[in-house]
């Protein structure tokens, strides 16, 4: 299956990145984008972004560039995320965009930066380091 297809099909299926509606926008190896529009339900108080979503969104979007690096029947799977949050996302999507920093046979880290796009204007609003575990992939339906 190619990269593309697999990222598209794993981000589509059901659970969190389906109901939120997460769109793959690139990948290659090492390297992926992916990006959620603005609607309701992913929202906090304040109209901005819930903080919840940015970390699912990074962890996604790590997890996917970590998988590109690695053989064909492994995924890499989240043992540990630390997220920094820089300002408010308010705009009307915000954007993953992760890099593998290092795989290795067991573990990858990945270094992640999320924007929130405004009137065409994207504004960094949080930064995410991942550490991801190397495992066997489940079949997929």
């Amino acid at each position: 299956m190619e990269m593309m297809d697999l990222l598209k099909k794993v981000t589509a299926a059901s659970g969190f990145t389906h109901a939120a509606g997460v769109e793959v926008v690139a990948a290659e190896v090492g390297a992926v984008t992916l990006a959620l529009a603005r609607k309701p339900e992913l929202l906090q108080f304040s109209g901005s972004f819930h903080g919840g979503v940015l970390a699912g969104l990074a962890d996604h979007c790590a997890g996917a560039a970590a998988t590109t690096t690695l053989a064909p029947g492994k995924i890499a799977v989240t043992v540990d995320l630390h997220i920094n949050y820089l300002a408010p996302a308010n705009g009307e999507k915000i954007t993953a965009t992760a890099q593998c920093v290092q795989t290795g046979s067991t573990l990858c880290v990945v270094s992640v930066s999320v924007s929130s796009t405004r009137g065409g204007e994207a504004k960094v609003c949080a930064i995410a380091t991942v550490t991801l575990r190397v495992v066997d992939m489940p079949r997929m339906a």
